[in-house]
């Protein structure tokens, strides 16, 4: 393990003028950045245009509110930034680093994203092929070229392959990979059983393959995951626990929570 860790932690990413986006999509500052600018506008129009002091009063509080919330996403933004706070990178190593992966065959990594993760991965299994897989929700600006794009600088195209995908129902058979990682990508799925996303990424490892899932594992979305992981141990697994991601990744949960991830927490293991 220890070795591992070293290897990571001299592999920084984004250093060729890579883009690798931001878990705080600028859209969301765009749209606080508009509300917050509307609410103004329709303060003063309150007090100068239509003498209604009570409802410039509001609007005044809830453009208040908003720069709040903008200025707050704003410093988000730069603590995930690769070149910035880092973030992004750190929780990656963090994921790595429980993987109890020999490097050898196939690893899957369920939500992609810019391929961050995938080509850390790589770059930390050289004799590894890495598949990313990804839905690419146009919220994030992510997409299949951009993950290329990212690979072919880091070096490690011919290793990675990415693809469009459903976390709901993954496009491979049964006991395909050797290793399945994902990171922050079930609790966007609206709609779906946060389990069920679980089961069917772990469907498609091999029986001895090895797993590291994070996500931000809210108990009302989650239920109880020491319960799920004893579920999975009961089942066979030769073993599942959870890591407290908001400890090790940020030090805190009060500092996770503070960049709106307070309920990280890390399902690993082996099948």
């Amino acid at each position: 393990m220890q070795d591992r860790n070293f290897r990571q932690a001299v592999i920084r990413l984004g250093t060729h003028g890579e883009d690798y986006g931001n878990w705080m999509p600028g859209s969301m500052l765009r749209l606080a950045g508009g509300l917050a600018a509307l609410a103004a506008v329709l303060a003063v129009l309150s007090f100068a245009a239509f003498h209604i002091t009570a409802l410039g009063a509001v609007f005044v509080i809830a453009a208040v509110i908003l720069l709040v919330l903008l200025l707050w996403c704003a410093w988000i933004r730069r603590q995930y930034a690769f070149g910035g706070g880092g973030m992004m990178e750190q929780v990656h190593q963090v994921v790595l680093s429980h993987l109890n992966f020999d490097g050898q065959g196939q690893l899957l990594d369920v939500g992609c994203g810019s391929g961050a993760l995938s080509i850390r991965a790589a770059l930390t299994w050289r004799a590894a092929q890495v598949v990313g897989i990804d839905y690419w929700s146009p919220a994030y600006g992510y997409g299949q070229a951009m993950c290329e794009k990212n690979a072919e600088s880091e070096g490690v195209a011919a290793q990675c392959r990415f693809q469009h995908g459903d976390a709901n129902r993954l496009d491979f058979p049964d006991e395909s990979f050797d290793a399945v990682v994902s990171n922050y990508v079930y609790h966007n799925i609206t709609g779906a059983d946060k389990r069920a996303l679980l089961r069917e990424t772990l469907r498609v490892l091999k029986k001895g393959g090895v797993f590291a899932l994070n996500d931000e594992m809210k108990p009302r979305m989650y239920g109880d995951m020491e319960a799920f992981a004893q579920e999975l141990r009961d089942m066979g697994y030769e073993d599942a626990h959870i890591i407290d991601t908001a400890q090790e990744a940020f030090g805190s949960r009060r500092r996770a929570a503070r960049r709106m991830l307070g309920d990280s927490r890390m399902l690993v293991g082996r099948k």
